[in-house]
C-alpha cells in the first residue's frame, strides 16, 4: 500500500478491502481460483489465478437489451495485444508469463497529489461495478463484454488535476523478458495512449479490473486497463503502469506510427473509413465468424447520447 494513499483512503474503503481479501481467501479455499487448465480448452497455463470479483449493478450498463454477450472463449482468445504478437491468437498463447501481482500504477504529472496504487488498492478504491459495454475493433469486429471496474474519474479526482491539465496519457508495461512482441518494429515501445481530460473524466470511461465476473486474464490487459466504449478498441490501453496528466496532447502509439490511418480521437464513426476498408458495418465476435451477420456501425459505437456533447462543433472527419 503506498504511503500517499493512506492520507486519503476513507474507512469504508479499508473495510471493503478487508472484505475483498477475506472473500478472495475463501474463494481460493473453495476452488473458485482457476488453476492451470481450468478454463475451457485452455492451451496454455493460467499462471496468474483468475479469481471471481464481487460487484454491484451499474446504472451505466451501456449495452442495449438486444445485445448478446460475447462468449468468454471468443472474447479471450481473439485479441489485439501487440506486446505478445501481431496474430489475434498470440496474446492467449503467449501472455501467461506476465506477472500481474505485485503491480503498481503511478498517477503523476499535472496533479496536486501524485499517487502510486498497488493492485489491491485499485480493487478497493471504489465499489466495483459491472458494466456491459460494446467494444468495436478497427478491423470491423465488435464484442459485448461485461466489464468490472469503476469510472476513471474517481481515481483522477483523488489526485486533484491542476488547472493546466488538458490531457491524460496512459503508458503500458513493456517487459521484453515476457513480451515477445516488443521485437516488432512497427510500434515504439512502451505502448502509449491518450485522451482529453474531459473524455477521461466522462463517467463511461472505465478503470477496468475484471470481466465476466472475474479478474482480468493476462491476454485481456491484466491486471488493470481502461475501456473507452465509444472509441475503437486500441484506445483502451492494457496493463497500465503509468497515468500522466499533461498540458499538451500526448503521443499515442498508433497515431505516431500511422497518422493517416489512426487519428488521436479514434471515435467510432461509420462515415469515416479506414484508408484500407470501410467502417460502415461490423461483425459481432462469436456469432458465426466470417459468416456472421453484418450490423450497421453506430456513431460513437451507439453512445452518442452520453458523449456526443464532448465533440460539439468539431469536424469529426478532420478530428478522426
Amino acid at each position: 500500500m503506498s504511503r500517499d494513499l493512506l492520507n486519503i483512503t476513507p474507512e469504508s474503503v479499508w473495510l471493503q478491502r478487508r472484505k475483498w481479501l477475506q472473500w478472495a481467501g475463501a474463494a481460493s479455499a473453495s476452488g473458485l481460483v482457476m488453476g492451470p487448465g481450468a478454463l475451457a480448452q485452455t492451451r496454455t497455463p493460467q499462471v496468474q489465478p483468475i479469481v471471481a470479483m464481487p460487484s454491484v449493478p451499474s446504472a451505466l450498463a451501456g449495452a442495449q437489451a438486444s445485445d448478446k454477450v460475447t462468449p468468454w472463449k471468443d472474447a479471450t482468445t481473439y485479441n489485439n495485444f501487440y506486446e505478445f504478437g501481431t496474430s489475434k491468437e498470440d496474446p492467449y498463447e503467449k501472455a501467461h508469463g506476465l506477472i500481474t501481482e505485485p503491480w503498481q500504477l503511478r498517477v503523476e504529472g499535472l496533479v496536486n497529489k501524485p499517487m502510486t496504487f498497488d493492485i489491491d488498492d485499485l480493487r478497493t478504491f471504489a465499489p466495483i461495478e459491472e458494466r456491459i459495454y460494446r467494444l468495436r475493433c478497427v478491423e470491423g469486429w465488435s464484442m459485448v463484454i461485461p466489464w468490472l471496474g469503476y469510472s476513471l474519474s474517481k481515481l483522477l479526482a483523488a489526485v486533484e488535476p491542476q488547472g493546466s491539465a488538458k490531457y491524460v496519457a496512459f503508458i503500458s508495461k513493456a517487459d521484453p523478458n515476457v513480451m515477445p512482441g516488443l521485437g516488432y518494429a512497427g510500434l515504439d515501445w512502451p505502448y502509449t495512449e491518450g485522451l482529453r481530460l474531459d473524455e477521461a473524466m466522462n463517467p463511461l470511461t472505465l478503470l477496468t479490473l475484471g470481466m465476466y465476473g472475474k479478474t482480468l486474464p493476462n491476454q485481456s490487459g491484466a491486471p488493470v486497463r481502461i475501456v473507452v466504449p465509444w472509441k475503437y478498441g486500441f484506445k483502451s490501453a492494457k496493463s497500465i503502469v503509468t497515468i500522466r496528466l499533461t498540458e499538451k496532447q500526448p503521443p499515442t502509439a498508433w497515431n505516431a506510427t500511422a497518422p493517416q490511418e489512426y487519428g488521436f480521437y479514434s471515435n467510432v464513426n461509420p462515415d469515416v473509413n479506414h484508408p484500407r476498408w470501410s467502417q460502415a458495418t461490423e461483425r459481432r465476435l462469436g456469432e458465426g465468424g466470417l459468416f456472421a451477420k453484418r450490423l450497421k456501425t453506430k456513431l460513437f459505437n451507439g453512445y452518442e447520447d452520453e458523449v456526443g456533447q464532448l465533440y460539439a462543433g468539431m469536424d469529426l472527419r478532420r478530428y478522426f
